[in-house]
């Protein structure tokens, strides 16, 4: 089958060259028309080889006309589709822009080997429609900054197997990871900054099994956290991670990032 790599919530294309690495085709979606124009002059080659299709869109879960997005004036990252709260709304530009369902794009372009959800305020309600879809691609993500999203992936995706990768120091030369592409070859492959980094195997460590996920995200907080699950994947046989060995795992942690920070590569 085609392995195919939804990216909802592209950007301005920093995850791209990771997912045509790891991909025959990455469907990569953008409310930001900007955003958008950047990508395609960016990835033009790649756009005319059909490798990638970049949509102009917004995803939302039920709209499929044009719809209010809000534009953050100074952040793109921080662009969303929900009204911002009230004190928050004069750092945003609201354009109304075309919008589009998960399983509308799914239809149209191939069922999902992975899929990037990076919404803001957004995600767990993609998650919803997907499974209400009967959509369980075989690789998924989403930003943690609710604890909801876990939930709906255990209770509504039915998903086992998890792993948690934190956004602020992807881009650390101690998270290069090797990575072997659907050519058959491998190399060492760096992330920018505000990426969403690797997925699935790619990423270090060992699967957890929800239970130790759950510990994991208690103790480490929510925020910028990408939350991965797979069904494909049996979780390694584990001891409940207690708080001795959850604050092991956070010294690790800690030190992996001071050492990413002092340019030392990951071994």
């Amino acid at each position: 089958m085609k392995k195919i790599i939804y990216d909802f919530g592209a950007n301005n294309g920093d995850d791209i060259p990771y997912y045509l690495k790891r991909a025959e085709l990455v469907v990569a979606v953008e409310a930001d028309t900007s955003l958008c124009k950047l990508m395609r002059e960016r990835f033009k080659n790649e756009i005319e080889d059909q490798r990638l299709i970049v949509e102009n869109r917004v995803i939302t879960v039920g709209v499929e006309t044009e719809v209010p997005f809000y534009i953050h004036k100074t952040e793109h990252v921080l662009n969303q589709f929900p009204k911002p709260r009230e004190k928050d709304l004069q750092s945003f530009s609201e354009v109304m822009l075309p919008a589009e369902t998960p399983l509308r794009l799914i239809q149209r372009h191939g069922a999902p080997y992975y899929i990037k959800i990076d919404v803001e305020n957004y995600d767990k309600d993609i998650l919803e429609h997907l499974f209400t879809n009967n959509i369980h691609p075989p690789f998924i993500s989403a930003e943690s900054h609710s604890v909801d999203v876990f939930c709906i992936l255990v209770a509504q995706g039915g998903y086992k197997s998890f792993k948690l990768v934190e956004g602020r120091h992807v881009h650390l030369p101690i998270n290069d990871i090797a990575i072997q592409g659907v050519d058959g070859r491998t190399e060492i492959f760096s992330f920018p900054p505000h990426s969403a980094g690797p997925f699935g195997d790619d990423i270090r460590g060992e699967w957890l099994t929800a239970e130790n996920c759950m510990r994991l995200l208690s103790y480490r907080g929510l925020g910028w956290k990408d939350l991965h699950a797979t069904n494909t994947r049996e979780p390694a046989p584990q001891r409940k991670l207690k708080y001795r060995r959850l604050l092991l795992n956070e010294v690790l942690e800690r030190l992996r990032e001071t050492m990413g920070k002092m340019g030392f590569p990951r071994k």
